[in-house]
């Protein structure tokens, strides 16, 4: 990471404040490739492993990481990304088996809803904290379950992007952050998680586990329903999360909403991870508390701002 500060302040990676940016302070954009560096740290100690088990997720996660990396630096078109992401998502899914274990006009729809979700922690990836916290959230979830309920895959391939988080987190986890995580690391990250959601999905047949993003989920999805409403251009630019509120009209810290985020998000995955109801109650039991507070507290920060 500290090698990269150097390389990313040489050549100017930074990120500057615009007009819908919550920070102020010019700072160094990309710190996230610590995700796909992980991954090449992880090969390294598993090479046993790779050629048999993990190399097309291998090459999905660089392949997503340098084009986000590529775009972080230099705005490349939507047209070039998508293609990037559809290739990668493909190989996501060869990985976990869902060609295989899922017939095949499901595939579309698996497309459909991972590349959102993709876009959905690129979304949400705009103040101190956010994607590090959640994301780790989620990581020590799965690895739980990995060690506790079911094994669905090696545990190195959890801690390992655990422990980038932590490092990650040192640097980003701040008041006044030392980097961002940039569309590489946002990109990166989420892509690995989403492929330990997926293929914990595919050994199991427990589809309650995409709610390990729930929060992430619900924000966006309402989000855009929001955007549909005020008949605005959905794919431009925002303000109308409700942590960008939080954080820039009512100025509270981005260290004390993230942790708020992630705190959610992890009681919800202790009642997920521990419970016997069926799908459709537990989906009723997460998300009407949550977004009922959510609508609320949404309300009433635009009365109060007349937004």
């Amino acid at each position: 990471m500290i090698s990269y500060f150097n390389l990313a302040d040489k050549y100017d990676i930074i990120d500057k404040p615009n007009h819908r940016s919550a920070h102020t302070q010019v700072t160094l954009r990309g710190g996230g490739i610590i995700f796909p560096i992980a991954f090449i740290v992880f090969c390294c100690f598993n090479m046993h492993m790779i050629a048999e088990h993990y190399w097309s997720f291998g090459l999905g996660l660089l392949a997503i990481c340098t084009i986000s990396f590529i775009d972080d630096v230099i705005t490349l078109s939507n047209k070039i990304r998508l293609s990037v992401h559809f290739v990668s998502v493909m190989l996501l899914l060869y990985f976990t088996g869902a060609f295989i274990l899922m017939p095949f006009w499901v595939w579309p729809i698996l497309f459909v809803l991972i590349i959102g979700t993709l876009n959905a922690y690129n979304f949400m990836d705009g103040i101190n904290g956010m994607t590090g916290l959640y994301s780790l959230v989620t990581l020590l979830s799965l690895a739980y379950i990995n060690k506790d309920i079911v094994e669905f895959t090696d545990l190195d391939f959890i801690i390992y992007p655990v422990l980038a988080c932590l490092v990650f987190l040192f640097f980003n986890f701040r008041k006044r952050a030392k980097c961002f995580a940039g569309d590489v690391g946002s990109m990166g990250i989420g892509f690995w998680v989403i492929g330990l959601i997926t293929l914990l999905i595919m050994r199991t047949g427990e589809y309650k586990y995409i709610l390990l993003l729930s929060i992430y989920g619900m924000e966006v999805v309402l989000t855009i329903i929001e955007r549909i409403l005020l008949k605005e251009n959905i794919f431009e630019a925002h303000r109308r999360h409700l942590y960008q509120l939080f954080a820039n009209e009512k100025k509270i810290s981005h260290l004390i909403i993230s942790s708020v985020y992630a705190i959610v998000q992890l009681l919800i995955n202790i009642f997920l991870i521990h419970s016997q109801f069926p799908l459709w109650a537990i989906i009723l039991i997460i998300f009407i508390p949550t977004g009922g507070m959510y609508l609320g507290l949404k309300w009433n920060l635009k009365k109060e701002y007349n937004l």
